[in-house]
């Protein structure tokens, strides 16, 4: 029985994982913003799988949250033998008219916090000879995503450093995998408002489904796993085709939520805005 750390659980993919290692019989604990979810997930999940959940409530984007996680877990007395990186969001548009705090805290939770984390409990798991930690990167860490270039170039440093400390690692009894998962049907697009765009309109997966596949991979110390097979094409394509073509059709994919709203109507606003930075 191994004791799981999860950021970003209250919903979507977070979610999907926590109930996914609860059913594997593993303790968990949760960390996310909003407390009174928590406190309904920790009963719920305690009571359907007989396991030890705790949970701590923090905005990741907070200069002392990561602190405030490591001296819970302390206080606790608790060690760390998986560590699932999932906490994130988008802020997608042009990027002359997106929200630069959004943007700094999405940079905060993609890069700092996931480094952080890793760095306080790494050293605990080399030092017991095992360990798993799973960090979520995304198709966009491949590719360059016009509209949308600041969660991409978050996810691109997710997949490299994840490759990277996979190296690292090895014969340490700690290994590292990166899930790359495609649109899936959470509420991550409609906060970003690309819930319209092509992108979430076809092969769309569900977050119990790319949970599982983290899960089963993770437990087979994979390094990278991409979650679907339109996924896996997608990934394939933007490693075999110039920036020069990948670059258009991501932007295509994408370009409907700059021209619709939140009720898919047109926004004369946000077309403005796309003619004078996206041509």
């Amino acid at each position: 029985m191994d004791t799981v750390l999860i950021t970003g659980t209250t919903s979507g993919i977070g979610a999907a994982f926590a109930e996914k290692f609860a059913r594997e019989g593993n303790n968990l604990i949760l960390v996310s913003k909003n407390d009174a979810k928590l406190r309904q997930q920790q009963a719920e999940l305690q009571s359907r799988y007989h396991i030890s959940v705790e949970y701590i409530s923090c905005d990741l984007a907070e200069v002392d949250a990561v602190d405030m996680i490591m001296e819970k877990i302390q206080s606790w007395g608790l060690s760390i033998d998986v560590l699932v990186n999932n906490a994130g969001f988008n802020e997608a548009g042009c990027f002359t008219n997106t929200n630069l705090s959004k943007e700094l805290d999405m940079i905060k939770v993609h890069i700092k916090v996931l480094t952080a984390l890793t760095k306080l409990f790494l050293p605990g798991m080399i030092e017991r000879g095992y360990g798993r930690i799973l960090n979520i990167g995304s198709t966009g860490s491949y590719m360059p995503c016009p509209n949308d270039v600041v969660y991409a170039a978050t996810k691109a440093y997710v997949l490299s450093f994840s490759n990277g400390l996979y190296q690292e690692l090895k014969g340490s009894g700690v290994t590292v995998t990166c899930l790359c998962p495609g649109a899936t049907q959470t509420l991550f697009a409609e906060k970003a408002n690309i819930s319209n765009t092509l992108l979430f309109k076809l092969f769309v997966m569900q977050p119990e489904v790319v949970a599982a596949i983290g899960y089963n991979n993770l437990q087979k110390g994979k390094r990278v796993v991409t979650a679907g097979l339109y996924n896996k094409l997608l990934v394939l394509s933007a490693k075999l085709l110039p920036v020069s073509i990948i670059n258009p059709i991501a932007q295509w994919m994408v370009k409907s939520s700059i021209y619709s709203g939140p009720s898919g109507q047109k926004s004369n606003h946000k077309i403005s805005a796309w003619h004078r930075c996206c041509p």
